[in-house]
Order: structure tokens, then sequence, then C-alpha cells
């Protein structure tokens, strides 16, 4: 069927290297092969990186096959992993063909129990994990250190992006490697020459990459990385260096199928094929094109052609008109201010689409600045454009702008300048790229910078009211947490009220508790929450307070006012959240009556799976918000039969 998705089943791909005695065409099989699983992976999982899994893939068959000793006991074998983290699928695929993964595995990417979306070392031969970029031959060179102490000696290859070049960390640890003499790190550049959004040459171009390796004294090699022979003789040739070596592999994105190859796109333009599932159209494209390479080598091999099975497709959710989307409505308001105000300036972390910064880039290409993966260069320019007299307003995932950048942030406050700071892709959706990109400390990262007010919105008219308040109003630096998911908002998405300093607003009314909560992912499940409680006979009240970092002491005592019991939900870890602010707050009010406050939200490194399994694994959904309300107020109920109790009555059960 053509909603079928297919795969090679790893018995197929075993007898196939089996039958070939030819090195090249045995790598050439198990990639392409990999190539075909990572594909269904990704498709299965609905989101994932296709091209840069596809041009790395030739790289790591050829060592898992011809370099590496690799063994059940990997504290022996010798060590590969990625630095960019973004290949996970092509890894897995690999691991999984060469049976040091189970084969179900292929079903389990981005899901919960399953394979993360960004390698974690609690999988089997992942040796470390991933965060923001740059870390790699740093944690290689520890490893190896750490070897050398034990008395081992293993070989260690490190896969790096060329985007991930422009990142300061990796460039800091290249001279230790030669001081300390580690001729036993070999570290290969994906160099597919393409980033998240675009060209790297277009985002921040990285020159002579040969020539700025070998000033710092390793053995620079170059060659083509989907040329089998020429990785062999690379490799080779590497070993009779005395020092650590770096191969610069030029690649393709997409590699494998003609119209995912980066060169189909024009300079203008935005990669295809850089994250996310492919349409069905694309899929069946693609998977009819590596049926037919795979059928080429088998006949080269002279070994019977692999054959493919297939799976149904799971069934996508069914789409809603009323998913509410944040990022568009702040892409307007940005455009809109930077009419209105000719001192902004917009810096993006080579995420401008993502953020919601290409309409301002296309209106206003000289108050625009992209300096690529580098987020501490581009928040200490913003530093410096805020002492020249600009308004900057500075861009990235928060997951790596409010951590990677802190010590940047805290110097530009203490400075007495203004700059806002837009952190998207914040909190604990989507589950399923996994704990690097899961922003959950940010708040309490942010809050502790002097001056600093943070505001997350529940709705793009809040979004839009949050900004213009920033940029006319804030005296100080501003923190906007965005959440980038579309949302099924359980109340209205027009709600908004005009910023008044740690003042929110009701969106649902009772008396039997208070809920205070922040942002449409974790305020659309405390009001889904509220209601199955209307149902079971309880009254609650859902506050919408977006000033995550300050509280008004007159209108918190006047919301709590003859409530005995006040939950906070936070979209991050409950230390340092919000919850434990509005707790301190209500502490020193004094209340003669003073209720009883229960802070929810992370106390263990988030999960990766889908939104629905990671909300509910952390209780953070709706019918585990009800069900831990409904036993606060009513202990005696049994907590066994708590949740049939609560979903009987809202009418669910």
């Amino acid at each position: 069927m053509t909603d079928d998705l297919r795969f090679v089943p790893r018995s197929e791909i075993a007898r196939a290297l089996s039958e070939a005695n030819d090195p090249i065409v045995r790598a050439g099989l198990l990639a392409t092969a990999s190539r075909l699983n990572a594909l269904y992976m990704i498709a299965r999982a609905g989101s994932g990186h296709i091209g840069s899994s596809f041009s790395s893939l030739d790289i790591m068959s050829w060592l898992y096959l011809n370099e590496m000793n690799v063994q059940k006991n990997k504290n022996v074998s010798d060590v590969f992993f990625s630095s960019k983290g973004h290949d996970a699928p092509a890894l897995y695929a690999v691991l999984i063909g060469l049976g040091l993964l189970p084969e179900a595995m292929l079903d389990g990417l981005r899901k919960l129990g399953g394979l993360p979306g960004h390698p974690d070392v609690a999988t089997p031969y992942i040796q470390t994990n991933t965060g923001s970029l740059g870390m790699g031959i740093s944690k290689a060179k520890g490893m190896i250190e750490a070897d050398r102490l034990a008395g081992r000696a293993r070989r260690y290859f490190v896969m790096t992006g060329d985007g991930e070049l422009q990142e300061g960390q990796l460039w800091e640890s290249l001279q230790g490697a030669v001081n300390r003499n580690l001729s036993g790190l070999t570290v290969i550049v994906d160099h597919n020459k393409v980033q998240s959004d675009h060209y790297v040459s277009a985002t921040s171009d990285l020159g002579d990459i040969e020539a700025k390796f070998a000033a710092f004294g390793w053995n620079v090699a170059r060659c083509n990385g989907h040329d089998f022979a020429a990785l062999r003789d690379t490799i080779n040739s590497s070993r009779m260096a005395a020092k650590p070596t770096v191969i610069v592999a030029d690649t393709v994105k997409g590699k494998g199928v003609p119209f995912m190859e980066s060169t189909q796109f024009g300079p203008h333009d935005f990669y295809r094929f850089h994250s996310g599932a492919p349409s069905a159209e694309d899929y069946k494209g693609a998977v009819d094109a590596l049926q037919a390479t795979l059928g080429t080598l088998s006949g080269q091999s002279g070994a019977a052609p692999m054959a493919v099975e297939s799976r149904p497709r799971t069934p996508a959710s069914p789409t809603s008109p009323q998913l509410h989307r944040l990022i568009p409505a702040y892409a307007d308001a940005l455009l809109n201010a930077g009419k209105q105000n000719p001192n902004i300036v917009a810096l993006d972390g080579d995420l401008v689409l993502d953020c919601g910064v290409v309409p301002f880039r296309d209106a206003f290409w000289d108050r625009y600045i992209e300096c690529g993966i580098a987020e501490q260069d581009m928040v200490s320019m913003a530093g410096g454009l805020s002492l020249g007299g600009r308004l900057p307003i500075v861009h990235s995932f928060a997951c790596f702008l409010t951590p990677r950048a802190n010590e940047q942030i805290y110097n530009n406050a203490t400075e007495g300048t203004k700059i806002i700071y837009v952190g998207s892709l914040a909190g604990l959706l989507p589950g399923g790229p996994g704990h690097s990109h899961q922003s959950v400390r940010d708040i309490s990262l942010m809050a502790n910078v002097s001056g600093m007010t943070l505001f997350e919105p529940a709705t793009g008219r809040e979004a839009s009211m949050a900004l213009n308040w920033m940029i006319e109003q804030a005296s100080g630096p501003c923190y906007l947490r965005l959440v980038s998911i579309p949302v099924a908002l359980t109340y209205d998405a027009e709600l908004a009220a005009e910023p008044v300093v740690g003042r929110g607003m009701p969106f649902t009314e009772g008396e039997d508790a208070v809920i205070f909560a922040y942002g449409p992912v974790m305020l659309s499940e405390a009001v889904a929450a509220a209601q199955e409680l209307r149902q079971a006979g309880l009254g609650i009240k859902v506050v919408n307070l977006p000033w995550l970092n300050r509280v008004d002491a007159d209108w918190l005592r006047a919301c709590v006012a003859g409530i005995d019991h006040v939950f906070t939900i936070d979209n991050h870890y409950r230390e340092g959240g919000q919850g434990e602010r509005i707790a301190a707050t209500i502490a020193q009010l004094g209340l003669e009556r003073c209720p009883r406050v229960r802070c929810l939200g992370l106390d263990e490194i988030p999960a990766c799976g889908t939104n629905e399994e990671v909300l509910r694994h952390h209780r953070l959904d709706r019918d585990s918000i009800a069900a831990f309300i409904y036993a606060s107020l009513d202990p005696a109920t049994d907590s066994k039969t708590l949740q049939c109790s609560i979903l009987a009555k809202a009418g669910r059960g």
C-alpha cells in the first residue's frame, strides 16, 4: 500500500553483508539500507533530521564495518559518537542494522522508553549526550585521559557538523588535544555545507577550514565523505601522524535521494529537509530512490536483493482548526515594531525561521544580523549595540540562549542597558527532540539576572502586547519566553489583559482552589483540569500569571482571599520556577487565613517521547493535575480509584 512505511529487516542486512565480499560494496549496502531505515524511523516518529542523517551515513557505515573494534562491552571497544546529535537516526539505523540495537527500536524513535531524538547515554552504544553544540571534542579528550589512567588503548572517532564549527567551545578544545598528545583522536567534519536555515557560507562563512585546524597543530586531511575508497585511504594515512587528526569529509546534505540533496535549493531559500517528517509524496519518492540504489548495489555484490518489509503508517493525529501558534503572532509583532522603531536591531543564532524573524529580516536587512551558531558572541554583540544606542532583540532557542550565553547576558545587565532576549522552543514540549532541547531551567537562569523581567504569553495577542511593553515601557532587560508548538487551547485565544507588572487575569472562576499557570501548554492543561473538577463538584479558579519573576503582592492578596488551597504549575523545574516565587510571596503577605501552596513542575530530567507521553510521564497532563488537586482537597479519597472517579464524574469514564 502506498500509505505503508518500508524498512529493511535486520536479517536481510546481515544476509546481504555476508554475501558481499567487497568492503566498499558492503559499506554501500549498509549505508543505503540504513538511509531507508532512518527515513522509516523519522516518518513514523513524525519528526527528525533527514538531511544530516543522510550526509553522515556513509562515514558511519565505513567506520563501524571496517575501522572500529565494536564489542558488546562498550568499555573496551573503539569509540564513535557524533557531537552534532541531529544525525541520531542515522546512528540508530546503523546500530540496528548490525544487531547492536533491537530491530523493534525502529518503531521507538522519539517515543517514551524508546530512542531519544538526540543521543543519550541510557541507549546502548551511545557514548555521550549531546547538548548545545561544540562539546564533542572536549568530551573525547576527557575519555582519552580516563583511558590513560586506566591503562586502556582505544581509538576515538568524533563527528562534528560544519555549522557546529561556529561554536566557540570547539575551537577551545583544539589546542589542548595537541598539547596533551592525544594522537588516538580523529575528528571527522561532516562538511555538508548546510546548517539549520541556509548554506554555512551564507550564515557565517568558515573560510579555510583546513588552515584553521592546521594552525592549532592538528594533522589535517580532506576527502569525499561519500567515496568509501577515499575514506579508507585518508583514515589509513592519518594513522601515521603522531598528533590528533581532523578529516574534512565533503558531503551532501540529504545524500542518497536526489530531490533531498542540498544541491537542489537556491541560495536564498530554506533547505526543506533539515528537520521534520517528509510528506507522503516525498516519502514515497525517497523510498523508491533508495530501493533502486539497493538493487544496483546488490547486483554489484552478486547477492540477492534485500527484501523490504512494510508496516502501516500510524494514523496522524487529527488536525484542529483551534491549534494556536505563538511564533507567527510574534513574527508579526516584531515586524510591526520594526516599522515603528528604527532603533530595533534583530539578531539571530541560525534559527531565523523557527524564531519568527524572517519577516523582519526581509523588511530590514540593514537591521538584521545573522550570528550563526555562536550564542555567546551574539549576546555580547547585542551588548555593544545597546551601548551604541540601539535596541537589540536577540533570538535563539531558549535551551541554547539562556544557559550557553548566561554569563554574557549577566555582563550586559551590569552595564545597565536594555536588551530583549527571545527564547523560542521554551518549556517541556516538544518532547521528541529530548532533554537537550527541552528548556526547563531557563526561568531560574534568567530570573537571577539583575533587573531582568520575564514574561511567557498564553496567546498570540498576549505575545504581541508583551513585546510592545518590553519595547516601549520596560526600563531594563527582558526575556520573552515563547512556546513553539501549536497548541489546542482550552480557553479563548483572544484572552489577554494590558500588561501590568506582576498581575495576571483569571481564565476560570471558582472558590475551592486557585491554580496559577502561564503559557499555552500549562494553562490549557490547567483549564481542562478545572473543567473536569467542576464536573466532580469543585470550583477551581485558573489564573494566567505571565510574569515569571514578578508578583504584585496586593494583587495576589486579593486573588487568594478566602482560598484555602493554591496550586502552581510550572512548565519548568519546580526549583527556580514561578511557583516558588508565588509561594514565597504568599508566605510574606501575613494573611490571617493563609492558603496551603502546592507546586507542580518537573523534578527530574525531562523525558523524551510524544507530547502526550511526556506530559503524562511528568504528571503535568490535565488528568494527572485534576487527580492531584482532587486528592489534595479530599485526602480521604482512595488514590488508586481517584483517576477513575474523576473521569467518571467528568463523563469520560
